[in-house]
């Protein structure tokens, strides 16, 4: 890029530039390996101080995530879409909770009035659980990290293209942290899928397909400019969902402190997944739709109906473009996200429960975008686990620990994340009466199959095979924010 290239970059895309906002925020990490450190603070604040100043320098910033993957992108371009093993990088973030900040600022972080997002982070996960559908099985009680009685203070996620380097940067942050006398209350390891199962989490579907673009960070298409350039369907939203004081979709958003700004509320959670005994439902539910004659598009299958409950087939195509079958991969094509709801109002084709309309109805609601673009979250999971084959012996089988280590940014966790949690995944009312939960993420449900053939629906039960096994609440400062908490 020449530099007079890169100095418009620089002024049209200026958020791709920042110093200030942490990496993965808006410029995601996107490795292969990733590791997250929970921490809790000592007594003492001048060595947990002591500890921040240390870490700062090694914290990746947008800037230097943004432009990696740029390099990247360009090289594997280049390669075919090969991985370019010569490129690599080794990127930390850190985020505090509610306890965290208030100790390290030695009072009281949001002193005004608060909005209900922030009541939810001064609250903790672990109160709002029932909000998120968090009970039984998944109930704070049952958590192994996140409950009441084990209090976390930070968030530390390292990410790496080479295991080795991930493995030596996050011993070195352990070190560090002790010597400061922090302890690792946990730490959750989680690696992308191996060969053809890369990007793809445990029950077997492409993951991530259907992010959000962000105003004066992704390039607009000219020809398309509310959608990011290469990415069709990809919309793109104003920076204030999901960076703390900047502009919002809707108007001015809640007043927070300056110290907030250029910041990200974030959720991590792991999600236990249960992909043999999901998929045996996802068969039952088949044989059932056959054994009461309900009318199906002939050589339909298992697959067929687990792409409806998903709203996707395994590859990514959505099964709103294609109904009946997968079709066949085409190499370096965009994914499929150019969706509409407005022309399947009933859900006969992408039914209301599947797990892609629960958690972005797109423009199914008043036939327009708004109620949708307002609850967009920037996910960064990763899965933990070996995939599910028995055949390949220990730590494949099907009671061997696996699912997803669920990270997300937004600017507020009541009107972004809960909302989704509540409103929509787990509402069994959902755009219409007894529609179901979303059988992929939700609660325990029985969902309704509308099909042409079968208008008025058929009851079709969907036992919840993910269980959430701990959630924390935090926020990634800005870069200065840190600084100043740490001096």
């Amino acid at each position: 890029m020449s530099d007079q290239d890169a100095d418009e970059a620089a002024r049209t895309l200026p958020l791709r530039h920042s110093d200030d906002i942490q990496g993965d925020i808006l410029a995601g990490f996107r490795k292969d390996h990733e590791t997250v450190l929970l921490l809790r603070f000592p007594d003492d604040l001048a060595p947990v101080r002591n500890w921040l100043r240390r870490l700062i320098p090694h914290i990746a910033t947008t800037r230097q995530v943004a432009a990696f993957n740029a390099e990247y992108s360009t090289a594997r371009h280049t390669l075919a879409g090969t991985d370019p093993a010569a490129l690599n990088a080794t990127w930390v973030n850190v985020s505090l909770t509610y306890a965290g900040l208030r100790f390290l600022m030695d009072e009281e972080p949001f002193p005004d009035q608060q909005p209900e997002g922030v009541q939810a982070f001064v609250k903790g996960a672990f109160a709002r659980a029932e909000i998120n559908g968090d009970d039984g099985e998944s109930a704070p009680g049952e958590w192994l990290f996140g409950r009441a009685d084990q209090p976390v203070h930070a968030v530390l996620t390292v990410a790496s293209d080479d295991q080795a380097k991930l493995e030596v940067r996050a011993s070195q942050l352990r070190v560090a942290a002790a010597r400061a006398g922090l302890t690792v209350t946990f730490e959750q390891v989680g690696a992308t899928l191996p060969g053809e199962r890369k990007g793809h989490e445990h029950f077997g579907f492409k993951d991530g397909v259907s992010q959000p673009g962000v105003r004066d960070f992704d390039r607009p298409d000219p020809r398309d400019p509310i959608h990011v350039h290469g990415k069709p369907g990809t919309r793109i939203l104003p920076a204030g969902e999901f960076v703390v004081g900047h502009p919002k979709l809707t108007g001015e958003a809640p007043p927070l402190p300056e110290w907030t700004r250029n910041g990200s509320f974030q959720v991590v959670r792991r999600l236990a997944q249960d992909v043999p005994a999901w998929w045996a439902q996802a068969g039952a539910a088949r044989r059932q739709l056959d054994k009461e004659g309900i009318e199906l598009p002939p050589g339909t299958g298992t697959e067929w109906l687990a792409a409806r409950a998903v709203g996707r087939w395994r590859s990514g195509a959505s099964v709103a473009h294609n109904p009946n079958a997968e079709p066949p991969t085409k190499p370096g094509a965009p994914d499929d996200n150019l969706i509409s709801y407005v022309d399947d109002p009933e859900g006969h084709t992408t039914p209301h429960f599947a797990h892609i309309r629960k958690t972005n109805p797109r423009d199914g609601i008043g036939g327009d975008f708004t109620n949708a673009d307002t609850r967009r979250i920037i996910r960064r999971g990763i899965p933990y686990g070996q995939p599910f084959d028995p055949a390949a012996g220990t730590g494949h089988g099907p009671d061997a620990d696996r699912g997803l280590v669920f990270i997300a940014y937004m600017a507020d966790l009541a009107v972004q994340f809960e909302f989704l949690q509540q409103a929509w995944v787990n509402n069994v009312d959902f755009l219409q009466p007894e529609t179901g939960n979303d059988p992929v993420i939700g609660k325990d449900t029985d969902v309704n199959l509308k099909l042409d053939t079968n208008p008025e629906g058929k009851k079709l039960h969907f036992a919840q095979f993910v269980r959430t096994e701990g959630t924390v609440y935090a926020f990634a400062p800005s870069l200065s924010t840190l600084r100043s908490l740490a001096g």
